[in-house]
């Protein structure tokens, strides 16, 4: 484990020093504040994520500068004044992010693992909600266990969902058996239901492995009471299989090698791929979660800032 740490590149194990640096890359973003058009959570799905709710403070009279749409007609007409409603913003949102370091994310054909990318993810994510004044808790899990850590509003906590992050990380490795993919993923969505039973921003970072009509259930029960967001990290390999060479496929401690230059192997193998992927993100939309895939090519940070719509450090 010591050696890992040390070999850490954040292309295939990531460090506590690396997540922590993350800070800096998650200011300015934010799941929650108004999109441009072009993002992927504006229109419809920003629908989708309520943000903090609004409590009914009081009732007063209206002054300059006060927005009109909050003017009470009734009130106004029993006054014969006009009287505006005013609101106090919910503070307490607590975000718990689900960070899946399974064998099945143990992989990567290009620039990165996976696994590292989604263990970045999951500091922006945790950085970008204590900078919104919330509280941040996690549920790590990899295929033989879960780790809780509750919300808490401090960077302590930060801190500790990152150094729990690099321990799962640093954790895999090729020769790790791989145990049912789909029961590891619902269990901890079945952990999170009971943690979330309300009023939580919800972020799940995984390849979703594994995901079933059973995770299907699982999410929309947690979209009842909560905003969830699916953040799906996929390889490229699944979309564009090479055409020569030989490829190695490992589950656990059996490998096979197989050609895939082969017409009768690189077709079927293609299409199963590109089914898969293209499978789990429609399993997604048919849950009415939000979707944002990221690729192992490219830097984490720099996929979550395109996909949250950020242009040139301006909403558009």
């Amino acid at each position: 484990m010591a050696l890992k740490a040390q070999a850490a590149d954040g292309l295939v194990y990531v460090s506590l020093a690396q997540l922590m640096a993350l800070e800096a890359d998650a200011r300015g973003l934010s799941f929650l504040a108004r999109q441009p058009r072009a993002s992927v959570l504006a229109g419809s799905h920003a629908s989708r994520l309520r943000g903090r709710g609004l409590n009914f403070d009081e009732l007063r009279r209206y002054q300059p500068g006060d927005d009109l749409r909050h003017l009470d007609c009734k009130a106004s007409l029993r006054s014969g004044t006009p009287i505006v409603r005013t609101f106090t913003e919910e503070r307490d949102r607590p975000a718990l992010l689900l960070i899946d370091q399974r064998m099945s994310m143990f992989f990567g054909s290009q620039r990165s693992f996976k696994s590292a990318i989604a263990a970045q993810l999951a500091a922006l994510a945790a950085w970008m909600a204590l900078k919104a004044g919330d509280r941040v808790g996690a549920l790590l899990f990899n295929d033989q266990k879960i780790e809780s850590l509750s919300p808490l509003r401090s960077r302590s906590r930060v801190q500790a969902i990152c150094a729990a992050t690099a321990r799962f990380n640093q954790a895999l490795e090729a020769q790790a058996p791989e145990s049912d993919s789909a029961q590891s993923l619902d269990t901890v969505l079945q952990r999170c239901l009971s943690l979330a039973a309300h009023d939580h921003l919800i972020c799940i970072i995984s390849d979703f492995a594994g995901a079933s009509e059973r995770t299907l259930q699982q999410l929309r029960q947690l979209r009842a009471h909560n905003d969830v967001i699916a953040l799906q990290v996929y390889d490229p390999l699944a979309l564009d299989l090479p055409r020569a060479g030989r490829m190695l496929v490992s589950q656990g401690q059996l490998q096979v090698e197989l050609a895939v230059e082969r017409r009768q192997v690189h077709k079927p193998l293609s299409e199963f791929l590109r089914a898969r992927l293209q499978e789990v993100a429609a399993l997604l939309r048919r849950s009415q979660v939000p979707l944002l895939m990221f690729s192992t090519a490219l830097p984490a940070s720099e996929q979550l800032r395109l996909e949250l719509g950020k242009r040139q450090g301006h909403w558009s």
